[in-house]
């Protein structure tokens, strides 16, 4: 009896527990840019994306996109992967564009860069696609561009990350954007 009773409240206090974990507003968001590496963001989504993208609160408009940000961030890349379990870059731009802004795109980074109203890199807006040229491939790299040179994309190493469009190492393989049509 009395090592049911103690079974019964280790249980209870693990839920207690766990319900406390994960109704908190805080989350690591996965980053590889210099503003916020190694950095605990927290509060209300609006306030974790303004800080992580150097804006101000009011500039995070769109919820949805950032909420499903937040729910793929660290998901790992798997070449051809269309779920949480791993997905690949152009992957991940299909389900976005289709789940947030309602538009269908090709599957793959190379065949969207063609389907794209092209711009200059200035004129990048919250949902366009930044293409990348990495190992002398054209357009075999995509990501949705969110704010002030930021951009979310699946990286081959870390999976769901928002990086920066001008860090050197990605910048000297930025090749296109465009908004989708």
């Amino acid at each position: 009896m009395r090592v049911t009773g103690k079974i019964l409240r280790a249980c209870g206090f693990l839920m207690i527990a766990c319900l406390f974990f994960t109704s908190c507003k805080s989350r690591k968001i996965i980053t590889d840019a210099s503003s916020a590496r190694g950095k605990e963001l927290s509060g209300t989504i609006e306030q974790r994306y303004a800080t992580l993208l150097g804006v101000q609160e009011k500039d995070i408009k769109d919820q949805r996109l950032y909420k499903f940000i937040d729910s793929w961030m660290g998901a790992p890349h798997r070449l051809g992967g269309m779920d949480k379990g791993g997905i690949d870059c152009s992957g991940f731009t299909t389900i976005l564009q289709k789940e947030i802004y309602k538009k269908s795109v090709a599957r793959t980074a190379r065949e969207m860069a063609e389907q794209v109203k092209r711009l200059y890199e200035e004129d990048l807006k919250e949902g366009d696609l930044v293409f990348f040229d990495f190992g002398g491939q054209p357009f075999n790299h995509v990501g949705i561009y969110l704010h002030n040179n930021k951009f979310v994309h699946v990286s081959t190493s870390k999976g769901v990350i928002i990086s920066d469009l001008r860090d050197p190492w990605y910048y000297k393989y930025f090749s296109r954007c465009g908004s989708v049509k």
